[in-house]
């Protein structure tokens, strides 16, 4: 059996630093922090860590926390446009980047990332 991405890729260490960095991104932009309550984008962080993780291969805390992780009825009550789904890309294709992992590892992660965004999509401009 062939090592998960989770671990090919650096296991936690690697996804605490792609969500710190997307977070600190979003605590700035003008389009996605008024999307999150004041208060909550470290519980926001430590969700979409559990999430990638267990998408993975990593540890399930995710499922045994929240449940399945439906994500497009978690974000349903989000107005998701093209505009939000472009500013989240920004962000996270800025916190791929700077992730210390090879190239094909950032490629694999980053057409799932881009994938997910796309069905996120809820709403017109």
């Amino acid at each position: 059996m062939s090592e998960s991405f989770y671990v090919r890729a650096g296991g936690e260490k690697t996804f605490n630093d792609l969500v710190s960095h997307f977070y600190a991104l979003v605590a700035v932009n003008p389009i996605l922090r008024p999307m999150y309550p004041e208060n909550d984008l470290h519980g926001a962080g430590r969700r979409l860590q559990m999430f990638l993780e267990q998408y993975w291969g990593g540890p399930t805390t995710y499922s045994d926390e929240r449940g399945h992780p439906r994500l497009r009825m978690r974000h349903a009550p989000f107005h998701i446009s093209r505009i939000e789904h472009d500013a989240w890309l920004i962000c996270m294709k800025d916190a791929v980047n700077g992730l210390e992992i090879g190239d094909d590892l950032k490629a694999e992660l980053w057409e799932y990332l881009e994938a997910a965004a796309a069905a996120m999509i809820n709403a017109a401009e």
